[in-house]
Parts: structure tokens; sequence; C-alpha cells
């Protein structure tokens, strides 16, 4: 790490950089700082719970019970008799129903139907958790300008997760297909997980009153690469839900007595998709490849200056990502028992914890616009005396770290 000398008096000029370009310094007055950020928090929380909810849907073969949209008609479940009878009609013309579920009876069909309704009920009431809150903010001006856009684009996000949604269940709405297309289910999660780290950034942004702390370019560049590896892995987890991967090799740590996957014929992209041994065998290979760069991470962060809020939260996403594989494994050694569900619920949220650690340290770690100018800045002005090493200088000037 260099020590760059920067002349005091222009210090005030170009730490005000910071402060110009520092979201969280400005975006909103003292008296909304506390119950945006409140908002934004029980938001998050919310979008945990719809992703899991989200994944109980598709565990439970949920998710193509209810065949037509109805944003705002079908906020209640049918409330009698006949009610019941038509939607259960409407289920009996899809494949799923023909090819799958035709022994079920009217009792049957309400225990899928509850899922997929709780799913998109808990979508409505969080649509209502974060606009009605937004109006009031705005209307007694606790949120500046600076903010309203962010928040504009996370209600654009919200929106087009719903249509992708919809787009989801169409796909499997048909005569042929027993289920939703496992490329339309791995991107509404995709979506979603998105939304949540937007949500959760904008949360950081008002909360978190360290603004920042030094780290090496190699900690900030592996801490990216961390969650594109991740982003990939989670992926490779809704194709393992959407073509229930699991069944078809639930032995570890060899694939049925292979380390290499069968794949059979066909061509090596179109098998990526939907050859659920090939799936699982990338999924695994994920998982290892982001547990190793984890570790490397890990010891990458060792020159974080201690006390830190990153220094003393570094230990936390290799923890998780520990208890991430080992829920992997079980979910996979247990997929043909009864107790299989709830492996699978965990590994999933585990895993939307491990993002979510992954965005903090992000966060704590980050480059913003306001100090790359201060540090252009810097390295502009700063040209010591030959032979003095900044020597004369820095006794009148100030010393700034910069990586």
């Amino acid at each position: 790490m260099r020590k760059i000398i920067f002349p005091q008096a222009h210090w005030p000029q170009f730490a005000g950089g910071l402060k110009k370009y520092d979201i969280h310094l400005k975006a909103i007055n003292s008296n909304g700082r506390k119950p945006v950020a409140i908002w934004l928090g029980i938001g998050a929380g919310m979008l945990i719970i719809q992703i899991v909810l989200g994944g109980i849907t598709r565990l439970t073969g949920s998710g193509l019970s209810i065949t037509q949209w109805g944003p705002i008609l079908g906020a209640l479940p049918p409330l009698n008799d006949a009610a019941w009878k038509r939607s259960f009609e409407l289920y009996q013309h899809i494949a799923q129903f023909k090819k799958v579920n035709s022994f079920f009876t009217l009792a049957d069909y309400k225990s899928i139907f509850f899922w997929e309704w709780m799913h998109r009920e808990w979508a409505r009431l969080m649509g209502i958790v974060f606009f009605l809150p937004f109006v009031i903010f705005l209307f007694r001006r606790m949120i500046s300008k600076e903010l309203i856009k962010p928040l504009a684009l996370l209600f654009i996000l919200g929106a087009l997760q719903g249509v992708v949604g919809w787009i989801m269940v169409k796909t499997g709405l048909n005569d042929t297909d027993t289920s939703v297309s496992p490329i339309s289910l791995a991107t509404h999660f995709i979506f979603a997980l998105l939304l949540l780290s937007y949500v959760f950034w904008l949360f950081l942004s008002l909360t978190v009153k360290q603004r920042r702390t030094q780290i090496s370019d190699t900690a900030r560049r592996l801490n990216i690469l961390l969650l594109a590896l991740l982003f990939i892995q989670l992926v490779y987890g809704a194709f393992m839900a959407g073509t229930h991967a699991a069944l078809y090799a639930p032995t570890w740590p060899d694939i049925n007595g292979s380390f290499l996957p069968a794949t059979g014929n066909g061509r090596l992209i179109h098998n990526l998709f939907y050859a659920p041994l090939l799936i699982q065998f990338v999924h695994r290979c994920m998982a290892y490849i982001i547990t190793i760069t984890l570790i490397v991470w890990y010891f990458s962060m060792r020159k974080v200056k201690r006390g830190s809020l990153l220094h003393r939260r570094r230990l936390l996403p290799l923890m998780i990502v520990l208890l991430q594989a080992t829920l992997g494994i079980a979910a996979l050694l247990n997929s043909n028992t009864p107790h299989a569900i709830y492996f699978s619920i965990l590994h999933q949220f585990v895993g939307i914890i491990l993002l979510l650690s992954l965005v903090g340290t992000l966060f704590l770690g980050r480059v913003t616009p306001g100090d790359r100018k201060i540090v252009k800045a810097q390295r502009a002005r700063a040209i010591p005396s030959p032979g003095s090493n900044g020597t004369n200088l820095a006794n009148k000037g100030r010393r700034v770290n910069v990586e």
C-alpha cells in the first residue's frame, strides 16, 4: 500500500468530493433517515420470505395450481364449494394434472393451491408495504431527490419480477409440459435475488455509518468474483429444482459410482440446461470452486484494519459457505426421503444469506466515485522533492492511504 502526501491546504476541497458522491450522507434528512432505513430493512426481510415461499411452492409442485393471474381479483381464494370446483376444473385441463396428478381429489388440490396462493398473496402484501410508506415519505419530504430515482428503479424491478413470474407459470399451462420451464424458473429466481441485493444495498447505505475500509484490490476483485460465481451457482440451484436433478444421483462424493456424469447424447449447450446429471455435476463443481475461492478471499483480508466492521465480519461468509455445503450434501443424500423438502429449503435459505453476506462485504470495501476523485487528485498533486521521499511535505500536509 502506497503513502501519498497531500498538502493540508488542499484537503477540504478533495475530501468534499466524497461527501458529494456518497449517497448515504445526504440522501435523506436527519428526521427521515431511520424510518426509511427500517422500511427498506422490512422490505428485504419480506423478500427473503417470498423467495423461500417460492422454493416451497416449487418443491411441493404447487406452482401450476392457479391457472389464472388475477393480480387483484385473485387476492381472495375460492370462498365456497362452487368456486373451488371451478378452480379445480381449470387445473384439470393442463398436462400436470393429466400426466402426474390425475388421482387428485378436491382436497389434494386445495393442499397445493395454498402454497401458490400464499406465494402470490405475499407478493401483493409486499407491494403494499413498499408503495404506501414510499408515498408517505414523499408527502412528508423525508426522501431527498437523490434517493427518489434509486427507489423508482426498485419499483420497476418489483413490477418486472411479477411479470417474469407469470411468464414462468405460463410455460407450464399447456397440454404437454408437466412443470414450468427450468430456464424461466431460474430467470424468476435470479430476478428475485437481484431485487433483494439491490434493496439490501440501499439499506446498508442508510444504516452503515462507517464510510469505507481500505482493502487490497485483490480482495475486492475476489469479492466481485465470488458474487459472480454465486449467482451462477444459484442459477444451477434453480435448474436442480426444475429438473429434480438430485433424484438422478442421490450419492456423494461420487455420482452413482463415478466422478463424471453419464450425460448421454445431445449437444453440450442443451445438456447444460436440461440434462439432470450434468446440471448436478456443474452444481457440485461450482460449490467446490466457491468454497476454495472464499478461503483465498478470507486470507486476502488479513490486512484489513483491525476493529473495522469489515474486519469483524470477514469470517462470516466462510462460515456460511461451509454450512451451505453441508446442507447441500444433506439435501442430496436425503432427496429420496420424506425429509428432503426441509433440507432443500434450508439449503436455499442459507444460500440467500451467503449472497447477502458477500453483498455486505462488497459494500464495506467499495470504492465510491468520490474515492476515485480523491485518489486521482492526490496522485496529480503528490510530487515529492528528489531524495526526500515526501519527508518535507509530510510535515506540512496530510498522509492518506491509497490502494
